[in-house]
């Protein structure tokens, strides 16, 4: 582990505080030491067990999840929470095949890294993760987009599914919000990833377009709403 605070990580609320989940005590001791220096409350966790007893009695606004841990594995983990909290997940994982990386975007995370990693890299992933979850002052005015039974307050980054609020994943709120500022507008993915502040792939803005479909469409494999037009990208269909 490299001691070295990083010089250009952005400025962030004061001590955000992060979960750590990872059966490995060496590397959790580390992160927590290096995160508190630079900047973090840490609290961690060696399983998810301990994560969700930790979260019953405390605030976090980012986790660090390890993806193979003994019992309950962070993929499924990562899975059960999307149906209780929207708070961030960076996802940890030994695996850097790319379909490992999709399949845990599709379960919920919102960011990965592959091990081993330079710390650097982890506490500039955990800012910008951040950045965009921080309320945004200069936000635009703008009224709710209605689609089908589905309302979308952008002022509000709320989405609304017949009267019941919808819980959505940092990067689906990036990606709904973007679209739905630019409602009939065809948005690419270069667009769309510039939006999110993510260093992703053409396939993991499809894997979240996925997400959002199921979560706002009828039929998510005949999509009314949130299409694709050939050749320029992803369009948001209003009312």
């Amino acid at each position: 582990m490299v001691d070295r605070a990083p010089a250009d990580r952005p400025a962030l609320a004061e001590e955000p505080h992060i979960l750590v989940v990872d059966d490995d005590r060496r590397l959790r001791q580390l992160l927590s030491k290096y995160l508190k220096e630079n900047g973090f409350r840490v609290t961690t966790a060696a399983d998810a067990a301990q994560a969700r007893g930790c979260m019953r009695g405390l605030d976090f606004d980012l986790l660090v999840l390890d993806l193979m841990m003994p019992g309950e594995s962070g993929l499924d983990f990562a899975q059960s929470m999307r149906g209780e909290t929207t708070v961030p997940i960076l996802m940890l994982t030994a695996m850097g095949e790319t379909e490992d990386r999709i399949n845990g975007l599709e379960r919920g995370a919102d960011d990965y890294l592959v091990k081993p990693f330079e710390p650097r890299e982890l506490v500039l992933r955990i800012s910008r993760i951040l950045e965009r979850t921080a309320a945004r002052p200069g936000k635009p005015e703008t009224i709710p987009v209605t689609f089908g039974d589905c309302l979308f307050d952008p002022a509000r980054d709320e989405l609304t599914r017949e009267g019941q609020v919808v819980r959505l994943t940092t990067t689906e709120t990036v990606l709904l919000r973007s679209l739905a500022l630019h409602p009939g507008e065809a948005l690419d993915r270069e667009a769309l990833r510039q939006a999110s502040g993510e260093a992703a792939s053409d396939r993991a803005i499809d894997v979240q377009v996925a997400r959002l479909r199921r979560k706002i469409e009828p039929d998510p494999k005949l999509p009314r709403y949130l299409c694709t037009v050939r050749g320029k990208g992803y369009v948001l269909r209003a009312d």
